[in-house]
């Protein structure tokens, strides 16, 4: 894993006591789970972007990311 991938990923933070420890972004409400779900309906970044203005464009790159290496089984290296 390269430096830039290190750091998109070290935008997921996981804590238990938020949206049942599944991972999120930027320690926000907002599960990397949900995003993928909304670009696997059809939505562009755009569009998902007006919808969640709490949301960044590097979020979407990283639920991108972190599914690919989820899929390939790599090891995901959260922040606290």
């Amino acid at each position: 894993m390269d430096a830039k991938q290190q750091a998109l990923l070290n935008r997921i933070t996981i804590k238990p006591g938020l949206m049942g420890g599944r991972p999120t972004f930027r320690g926000l409400r907002f599960p990397v789970s949900d995003i993928l779900e909304l670009l696997a309906n059809g939505l562009t970044e755009a569009e998902i972007l007006e919808q969640h203005p709490i949301l960044e464009q590097l979020d979407i790159q990283t639920a991108l990311l972190y599914a690919s290496m989820k899929v390939k089984n790599t090891a995901v290296i959260y922040a606290a």
